[in-house]
Order: C-alpha cells, then sequence, then structure tokens
C-alpha cells in the first residue's frame, strides 16, 4: 500500500480508460484520460501545483503568503488546495456565468471568492485578469498566479500528461484530443506526444476565437476563447502553442451537451461539458481511422460542479437545448419569423431605416453574419411604432441612441419548453425571448404565447 505524504502527492497519474458503448460502430479505440481523478477535481491541479512550487522557488511567493488568480474555478480550485497545504491565503477572481458549484468548492477549500461581471471587453478594469492583477498587486504578500501566461501551466503537462499517456497506452496513442482554455493542456500535451508522431486536434466550441468562431458567448465552460466585441487587442494566452494544433474539431453547445449526458448514462462517466466537448470531437476523429488507432480524449472536470446546470432538464430546456416530456412546446404558438436586430450605439434614425413594426432586440455590436445571436448578447428590446412616435413630437430624438430606449433584457423561454410551464414563469406584460441553443431566433409580445397553438389547431 502507498501512502501519500500530502493530498498533493496524489496530484497526477489519472486512469485511462477505453469507451465502450458510446463508441459501438467505430472500428478506432477511443480511450478517455480522467482528470477529475484529481484531489481538486480537475486536470488544473497539475498546473495550479507547478505554478506553485516554481513561485515559492523563485521567491516570488514567500511563506504565508497569498495566491490570486483569476478562473473560471477550476485552476482557482487547486490553487485554494495548494493553498491549504502550503499554508498560503487564496483569493480567486471568477466571471459571474460560472455553474454556483464551483464557486461554493472555492469557499468551501477556504478562498476568498471575488465576483465579477463575466462578459467584459479585455481592457476593462473588471475584467477577470486585471482585477486579479491589480488584487495581487495590491495585497500585501500577493502573487498573481496568471495561468494564461505562466510557462509552469503547459510545462507540466509535457513532463507529466503527455509521458503518462504514452505510457498507459504502451505507444499506441495515435490521436490526442483536447479542448482549449489556457492552452496550458493540449500545448504541453501535444508538444511530448508529437515527438512519438501523434497528431493533435483540439476541440473547440463553434463561436471560439481559437477555430476562427466570431467569439460570441457560447455554454460550455472553462474552453474555447470568448471575444467582446469593443475587445481592443485580442491578446491569446501565451500558455498556449498554436503551432501544436494539426487540426481543430468545431462543436457546438447541443453536441457537447448531449455526448456529456451520455458519458454518464452509457459510459458512468460524469463529466462537465468541455469533457463532452473533448469526446464529440473524439468521435469524429475515430470515425475516419481503422482499428490500428488509438484515440485519447482529456477529460477535464466532474460534471458534480455542473448538476445546476447541464445535468438539470430545466436548465437545458429553458435554454432550448432540450424538449420537455410533453407539450404543447413554445414553437407549437409562436413560429420562428428571424430575429429583428439593432446594435446598441445605433441612432433611433437608422433603426427605423429598417424596422417598422413588431419588436426588435438590441444586441451587443458584433461583426458577424450568423442569423441569430447568443442570449447573452440581447440587452433590450424596442419597438419601432413607440420611437416613431417619439421622433415625430421632437425630431432631435432621431440621434439618440437605441440603447437608451430599451426595455429590459427579455425573458428567455426554451422553444422545447412547455408552453404552460414557460408563460407561468413570465411576470407582466415582458418581451419574450425565443431561444434555440442558448440562440435567440425571435422575440415576441407575451400575448404570442396566449394563442392556440398551431399543432393543436
Amino acid at each position: 500500500m502507498t501512502v501519500h505524504r500530502s493530498v498533493l502527492d496524489a496530484v497526477g497519474g489519472t486512469p485511462l480508460i477505453q469507451l465502450n458503448r458510446i463508441t459501438a460502430g467505430l472500428a478506432a479505440a477511443v480511450h478517455v484520460k480522467v482528470e477529475f481523478a484529481n484531489p481538486g477535481g480537475s486536470v488544473k491541479d497539475r498546473a495550479a501545483l507547478a505554478m506553485v512550487r516554481e513561485a515559492e522557488r523563485l521567491g516570488h511567493l514567500q511563506p504565508g503568503g497569498v495566491i490570486v488568480e483569476g478562473s473560471s474555478g477550476n485552476t482557482g480550485v487547486g490553487l485554494a488546495m495548494v493553498a491549504a497545504q502550503h499554508g498560503h491565503r487564496a483569493i480567486v477572481v471568477v466571471p459571474d456565468t460560472i455553474a454556483r458549484e464551483k464557486v461554493a468548492l472555492l469557499r468551501a477549500y477556504g478562498a476568498e471568492v471575488v465576483q465579477t461581471i463575466g462578459k467584459l471587453p479585455r481592457e476593462h478594469p473588471e475584467h477577470v485578469n486585471n482585477l486579479a492583477r491589480r488584487i495581487a498587486a495590491e495585497t500585501p504578500g500577493g502573487w498573481h498566479a496568471n495561468q494564461y501566461d505562466n510557462p509552469a501551466n503547459p510545462r507540466v503537462h509535457e513532463l507529466t500528461t503527455g509521458p503518462e499517456i504514452w505510457e498507459q497506452t504502451d505507444g499506441r496513442v495515435t490521436h490526442l484530443v483536447a479542448g482549449i482554455g489556457t492552452g496550458g493542456t493540449i500545448s504541453g500535451t501535444g508538444r511530448y506526444l508529437k515527438q512519438h508522431g501523434v497528431t493533435v486536434v483540439g476541440a473547440d466550441p463553434v463561436t471560439s476565437v481559437y477555430s476562427g468562431g466570431d467569439g460570441s458567448p457560447y455554454f460550455v465552460e472553462s474552453i474555447g476563447h470568448y471575444l467582446h466585441p469593443s475587445t481592443v487587442d485580442d491578446v491569446w494566452p501565451e500558455s498556449f502553442d498554436r503551432g501544436v494544433i494539426d487540426r481543430f474539431e468545431r462543436i457546438a453547445d447541443r453536441e457537447s451537451l448531449a455526448v456529456a449526458r451520455r458519458l454518464a448514462r452509457e459510459e458512468g462517466l460524469l463529466v462537465g461539458g468541455s469533457a463532452g466537448t473533448a469526446v464529440a470531437a473524439a468521435l469524429r476523429v475515430a470515425a475516419e481511422l481503422g482499428p490500428e488507432h488509438v484515440v485519447v480524449a482529456i477529460l477535464p472536470d466532474s460534471g458534480r460542479s455542473y448538476l445546476s446546470k447541464y445535468f438539470d432538464d430545466d436548465w437545458m430546456t429553458q435554454l432550448g437545448f432540450l424538449d420537455a416530456p410533453d407539450g404543447p412546446f413554445v414553437r407549437d404558438a409562436v413560429q420562428e419569423h428571424g430575429l429583428a436586430v439593432a446594435h446598441a450605439g445605433q441612432s433611433l434614425a437608422a433603426v427605423l431605416d429598417v424596422h417598422s413594426d413588431g419588436l426588435v432586440a438590441v444586441v451587443t455590436p458584433r461583426d458577424s453574419d450568423t442569423p441569430t445571436r447568443s442570449a447573452p448578447e440581447v440587452i433590450g428590446v424596442v419597438e419601432p411604432a413607440a420611437l416613431r412616435a417619439l421622433v415625430a413630437a421632437d425630431p432631435h430624438r432621431s440621434d439618440d441612441d437605441v440603447t437608451a430606449h430599451a426595455g429590459p433584457a427579455p425573458v428567455a423561454v426554451g422553444a422545447g419548453e412547455n408552453l404552460a410551464a414557460a408563460k407561468a414563469r413570465l411576470a407582466g406584460d415582458v418581451p419574450v425571448l425565443v431561444l434555440v441553443d442558448g440562440r435567440a431566433v425571435t422575440v415576441v409580445a407575451r400575448n404570442a404565447l396566449e394563442q392556440v397553438p398551431v399543432a393543436s389547431r
């Protein structure tokens, strides 16, 4: 029996597990590296421990110091775990978009949690990373871990994760599939395995900038690269070595979340959404290969951190990722007729030149030709008839920013949500945003949901 001197000795050495049921019909083998087996519950334990040890070695983090980091949760948890063992404090800045389970985990480890708005331009002083950097500078004994640019992040994967996969497959691995957040995991692991001729595949959300998306919001946490439209200089992490990746597989949220749920129910693996992204990509890759190939996907974390999101049927249904068990559904009453949009910053005159009636969603400006908008980017609703009356009464108002006249963000309902359940959630005569896969397909008045469903006529 091996007895570890501390919990930190249990970091790394995670199992490699063969998938069996979800891979039915595939000739190539698909194995998964279950990084949720790390004591802190994610692949980020490796980077957290490596970064702290290196900072202590260099004298950047003194005994009894304060570790500060901006994180979507997992790195923060790893750092809080290491801090508890090494006698440091931990302050973790998190976006307000992360699952509440992660915030609870951070606090359970004794970390101080600072929440900030998740969708901010990179240059904004309250942006997650800027706020963390400032807190570290202003805190006596503070040290900013800076996982995005810290070389210890990818290095630990080159030294541990890559060699582990090579040894566990007896050198038979031919393809590595991993998501990209900071880029540390895929860069370090991929750098080692490419020395042995392994093909490295990046699994990325469809709208992530990494693989050529428009940068709009997506719902899988801890993966990809969101780009706020007002960001001036889109700087990518230094931890991400783009040259390591041979190809990308772009995976939509629906597919990622469906695969994550299948892994729990068909393989007994309860994993997060980014693990679903990686396995979805691995299945695509394996479908192209013969029996001589072995595909390894890295599963970053556990689904226990997302029980209130990806494994909650109500959350999934209200965002349009699932259909309710029975109808009639919202889409039976509301026919998709396209989303009329006005960009924040447009003048009333410009909006009225395009729209004459109905309801118009005011959205964050984005250079995109997609016909829908991610729900977080819909910031309000206007009625052209009301704007026209306003301008007729005072022509000078035609130059007003449309945002100043937009009502609050509309209430979102899923297209596959039970119609009665959706109506029960609405209070008053509010605009209703109808979602499919987290993206707005139309905006209607509440009374539209009172109509006799088309399917029932």
